[in-house]
C-alpha cells in the first residue's frame, strides 16, 4: 500500500474491505478525562471512513452516565445485537445502543457491578494466567477487573459464532479497557489487537516528585517505583496491555519515551489527539463570539473587583489556566512566578493595562465564598434597578418630547426618575461598596493553609491590591452553565478570554490549548507537553499562529518564568487589531488538528496491525 501522505493526496483513505473495527475504553458513555474528547470528538471522522456498520465501541455502563449519553437500540439483528442478546441469555448486565454524540457510533456497554458475585473468580484466573495481583478493597480495580472479564467474554462469544472470519480489530485505550488483552492472546483468537497508552501512571508520579524527571527516566526500576507509589497493579496492567498488543501506540514521543523504559516495548506509532473541528464560513464569528462572551466574564470581574476599585475594562486583558490539581506537573508554580514577574513590569512601565488572570482547576471546597457571592447578588440588583430606571426614563422621554409646543427642548432627565428609584439604587450601591481587597479564591478551600497556589500568591503579595496591574481570580471548580458566578461552560469562557496559559512540565498529549486553538484563542503551552512537542516538530512559525512554544527542556526554572514573563507583556503590548489578527490566524491554524487529518495515524496502525 502506498505511504499515508501519498493516500491523503489520492483522496480520501479507503479501510480494508470486510474488516470491523472496535474501539474498547472506559471513557466509551463514561465522561472522566481527556481519553473521552480523543474517542467522542474522533467519531465522526471513523464513521465516515469505515461506515456505522463496521465501527463499534465498548465501555462501561453506569446508569448514572448512560441516562445522558445513551439511547438503546430497537433492533438487534446484527451480528453484534445478536451477540448481545446471547450474552443476556447468560447473565450478563450487557447494553446496546447508539452514544449520542455526533455519528450516533453503536455502543455496546457492560455493568461491572452485575458480575461483582464472580470478583474472586475473575481475580483468581488473572494472578494465574498473567501473574497479576489485584487488591481487594478497591473500587476501581474490582470495576476495571470486572469490565475487562466482559469484555474478554464477549469477544471470544463473537470468534466462537464465526464473527471472527472477518478480520476484527480491537483497540484498546489505556490501562482501564487493557486488561482483556492477555487473555486474548491466551486464547489465541483471531483478533488484531492494538493498544494505546495516553499517559503511563508511573510516569506521572513520578514526574510530580522530580523536578529532572526526564533526565533520570531511563535509570529508573519499574518495579521498585511502582512499589513505592503503591500502583503496582496498575502498572503490571499497562506492562501486560503494551507486550500482548500486535501494535503498541502512544499519543506523543515524549510519552514513548516513558513507555520505552516504564513499560518495557517502545510504541510503533505516534498517534496524536485531534479534535473535531467546527469550522465557520463567516470568520468574524470568531470575533463575534469572543465579545460576546467577554461581556459576561466584564459582569463577573465588575461583581467581584468594582466594590472594592475599578478599572478600565477596554484595557482589560483575561488570561487563563485549567486542569487538572498538579501544581508542579501543569505548570501553575510557573505561571504564578512569571505572573508575578509580568505584574512587576507593568508597573514599572506605567503600563495602562490590567490583566486578570484566572486559575480554574478542582480542588476541595465547602461551597462559595459567602462575601463573592453576596457581591455578585448586590450587583444584579444594582442592574435591575438600573434597567428600572432605563424603562422608566425611556417611557417619560418618549412622552414629554413628543408632547412639546413650540421650539425643541432636551429635558432634564433626572426629574423623570422617582424618589424612590432613586433611593433603592442609592441603597444598593452603599451595600455594596467595599473597603477591602477583592477576594483572590472565589471558594472557600479544605485547609486552605496548605494550598499551594494561595500560599504563593499570599507569599508574593499577589493579592489584587489596588496598584496590582494583574489581578488574580482563584476558581477550585470546573465552570459550567450552573455556575451562578459565571452562567456559562467552559467552552463559552474560554472563547471569552484573551490568552491561555499552559506551561506543563509534564504532560503527555494536553487539550487545553488544542481546544484553545479551536477557539481562535492564542496560548502559551511547553515542548514538555505533548502538543507542544507536536508543534515544535510540525509547524513552522508557531508563534505567529498563535502556538507560543516555551522551552522547558534545556532551560531552568529562572529563565523559563522570564521567558514566559517575556511573552505574556509582548501580547499585554499588542493593539487590538493585532489581538484580533491573530485570533484569525488561531482559529485557521486548528483545522491542522482536525481529525479529517490526524486520523490517518490511526489508518496506519490499523493497515499495521493487519498485516502483522
Amino acid at each position: 500500500m502506498n505511504s499515508p501522505v501519498e493516500r491523503e493526496k489520492a483522496g480520501k483513505i479507503e479501510i480494508p474491505s470486510n474488516t470491523i473495527l472496535f474501539e474498547i475504553a472506559w471513557e466509551v458513555c463514561n465522561q472522566v478525562g481527556g481519553i473521552y474528547t480523543v474517542i467522542r470528538s474522533k467519531v465522526p471522522s471513523v464513521i465516515e471512513k469505515w461506515g456505522d456498520e463496521n465501527y463499534f465501541l465498548i465501555g462501561p455502563y453506569f446508569e448514572d452516565q448512560a441516562s445522558a449519553h445513551f439511547d438503546p437500540a430497537t433492533d438487534y439483528s446484527t451480528p453484534v445485537g445478536k451477540a448481545v442478546l446471547k450474552m443476556q441469555e447468560r447473565g450478563f448486565d450487557v447494553h446496546y445502543g447508539q452514544w449520542i454524540v455526533s455519528g450516533r457510533p453503536h455502543v455496546v456497554l457492560f455493568n461491572p457491578y452485575s458480575v461483582f458475585d464472580k470478583l474472586d473468580e475473575i481475580k483468581h484466573f488473572v494472578w494465574q494466567d498473567y501473574h497479576i495481583s489485584l487488591p481487594g478493597q478497591d473500587e476501581l480495580m474490582d470495576k476495571v477487573a470486572a469490565f475487562g472479564f466482559q469484555v474478554k467474554e464477549f469477544l471470544r462469544y463473537l470468534c466462537s459464532s464465526g464473527f471472527c472470519s472477518s478480520r476484527v480489530v480491537a483497540h484498546f485505550h489505556e490501562w482501564m479497557a487493557g486488561l482483556p488483552i492477555p487473555g486474548l492472546r491466551k486464547e489465541n483468537l483471531d483478533i488484531k489487537i492494538v493498544f494505546t497508552t495516553h499517559a503511563t501512571l508511573l510516569g506521572r508520579y513520578l514526574a510530580m516528585n522530580d523536578n529532572r524527571f526526564y533526565d533520570h527516566l531511563p535509570f529508573y526500576n519499574w518495579e521498585t517505583e511502582a512499589n513505592n507509589f503503591n500502583v503496582r497493579p496498575i502498572v503490571e496492567i499497562e506492562r501486560a496491555s503494551a507486550h500482548g498488543a500486535h501494535v503498541f501506540t502512544t499519543v506523543s514521543e515524549l510519552t514513548g519515551r516513558e513507555c520505552t523504559h516504564l513499560l518495557g516495548r517502545t510504541p510503533d506509532l505516534i498517534l496524536p489527539n485531534g479534535l473535531n473541528i467546527q469550522r465557520f464560513e463567516a470568520l468574524h464569528y470568531v470575533q463575534n463570539q469572543h465579545l460576546q462572551f467577554k461581556e459576561k466574564i466584564h459582569d463577573f470581574v465588575r461583581g467581584h473587583f468594582f466594590q472594592s476599585y475599578s478599572f478600565d475594562l477596554d484595557n482589560t486583558l483575561y488570561f487563563f489556566t485549567s486542569g487538572r490539581y498538579e501544581y508542579h506537573n501543569k505548570g501553575y508554580d510557573l505561571t504564578l512566578e512569571a505572573l508575578a514577574r509580568l505584574n512587576w513590569r507593568m508597573q514599572q512601565s506605567n503600563s495602562k493595562m490590567t490583566v486578570v488572570a484566572f486559575f480554574i482547576t478542582r480542588r476541595p471546597f465547602y461551597t462559595f465564598n459567602p462575601d463573592v457571592l453576596h457581591s455578585k447578588a448586590l450587583i444584579e440588583d444594582i442592574s435591575r434597578v438600573c434597567e428600572e430606571i432605563k424603562e422608566q426614563v425611556g417611557r417619560r422621554l418618549y412622552t414629554k418630547i413628543t408632547s412639546q409646543n413650540g421650539q425643541y427642548e432636551f429635558p432634564d432627565l433626572s426629574e423623570m426618575v422617582d424618589d424612590y428609584l432613586r433611593l433603592k439604587l442609592r441603597r444598593n450601591v452603599q451595600s455594596w461598596r467595599t473597603n477591602q481587597l477583592p477576594k483572590i479564591v472565589t471558594h472557600t478551600i479544605v485547609d486552605d493553609t496548605k494550598d499551594e497556589v494561595l500560599n504563593f500568591l499570599r507569599t508574593a503579595n499577589l493579592v489584587n491590591n489596588r496598584h496590582d496591574r494583574v489581578k488574580v481570580v482563584y476558581h477550585p471548580d470546573f465552570i459550567s452553565t450552573s455556575n451562578p458566578l459565571f452562567k456559562m461552560d467552559y467552552n463559552q469562557f474560554v472563547r471569552g478570554c484573551h490568552l491561555g496559559i499552559f506551561p506543563s512540565m509534564y504532560e503527555p498529549w494536553g487539550y487545553t490549548p488544542l481546544e484553545c486553538l479551536a477557539s481562535g484563542l492564542p496560548s502559551i503551552t511547553s515542548n514538555l507537553a505533548g502538543f507542544g512537542d507536536y508543534v515544535s516538530r510540525n509547524i513552522l512559525d508557531g508563534e505567529k499562529l498563535g502556538m507560543y512554544i516555551l522551552d522547558r527542556k534545556s532551560r531552568d526554572f529562572n529563565l523559563t518564568a522570564d521567558e514566559l514573563a517575556d511573552i505574556m507583556m509582548q501580547f499585554v503590548q499588542m493593539t487590538r487589531r493585532e489581538r484580533i489578527a491573530l485570533r484569525y490566524r488561531s482559529e485557521e491554524a486548528s483545522l491542522h488538528f482536525d481529525w479529517s487529518n490526524l486520523g490517518r495515524f490511526y489508518d496506519d496502525a490499523y493497515e499495521l496491525v493487519l498485516k502483522r
